[in-house]
């Protein structure tokens, strides 16, 4: 039975965990990594080319469909659509091959096992990455391209749930940073390389942009909407002061 049991964990066991790379920390292992075959240059130039794509094809559309929505409105759905785009399809393709990122060669594995020389959690299934990753990828993503509907169109839900949008996205790059820094100071452990593109670049401005263009978003609506209570308040307050004086005209 012991035999059994110890055949049955080898076979569910990890295969071909390597070491010799240079992710963060060194020691960890992950499994079956191959180099990239596609040089730095070109990985980010073609990422870029994608989002200029993306961002391209959505102000043709909208100038195109809605040509008198105010500039800010337009940026907003620039924004919501790129942001939605990247997290179902990229952060989405992660979600769904989180356990093959180390032999992957195609175009989202390789800039994926790029982007994990910033963090190496990427390649090792970690926990919070992978369950932050697929809440951002399959609820932010498509909740993205809704809003951007909404922020077309003047639906009346658009700043409540532009607000949720950007509550959770911003909650979860926050939950992001402090996991990867509270093992930096607390336990040791570094999972990002200490090089200026790596750090700097990859792990803290890539994802500050999801600080800066969510916050900035998450104000607006939160004036729209108390702008609008303001509004209804002052009415109601009319209503009420119009009744008391009616009534007041009639016992007279």
């Amino acid at each position: 039975m012991a035999s059994i049991v110890h055949q049955l964990n080898s076979s569910l066991a990890p295969t071909n965990m390597i070491t010799n790379h240079s992710y963060y920390p060194l020691e960890v292992e992950i499994a079956h990594l191959i180099a990239n075959e596609y040089s730095v240059p070109m990985l980010l130039s073609m990422f870029a080319g994608l989002c200029g794509l993306i961002l391209f094809g959505t102000v043709s559309i909208v100038d195109r469909v809605h040509p008198r929505l105010p500039a800010r409105e337009k940026a907003a759905i620039w924004w919501l659509v790129l942001s939605g785009a990247i997290h179902l399809f990229f952060e989405g393709y992660f979600s769904l091959n989180h356990t093959r990122m180390g032999p992957a060669q195609d175009l989202f594995g390789q800039l994926w096992k790029e982007y994990a020389f910033s963090d190496s959690r990427y390649l090792t299934s970690d926990p919070f990455v992978l369950c932050m990753e697929t809440v951002t990828a399959f609820t932010w993503g498509p909740l993205c391209f809704v809003v951007a509907l909404f922020v077309a169109t003047s639906h009346p839900l658009r700043h409540p749930l532009q607000i949720i949008v950007c509550v959770g996205q911003i909650y979860g790059l926050i939950l992001y940073y402090a996991t990867s820094m509270f093992d930096h100071f607390y336990t040791g452990v570094t999972y990002s390389r200490p090089e200026f593109l790596y750090f700097w670049v990859y792990y803290f401005f890539m994802n500050f942009i999801w600080m800066v263009f969510p916050g900035m978003l998450l104000v607006s609506s939160v004036r729209k909407i108390a702008k609008a209570f303001q509004a209804l308040e002052k009415l109601e307050s009319k209503a009420t002061n119009g009744k008391a004086k009616n009534g007041h005209a009639k016992r007279s």
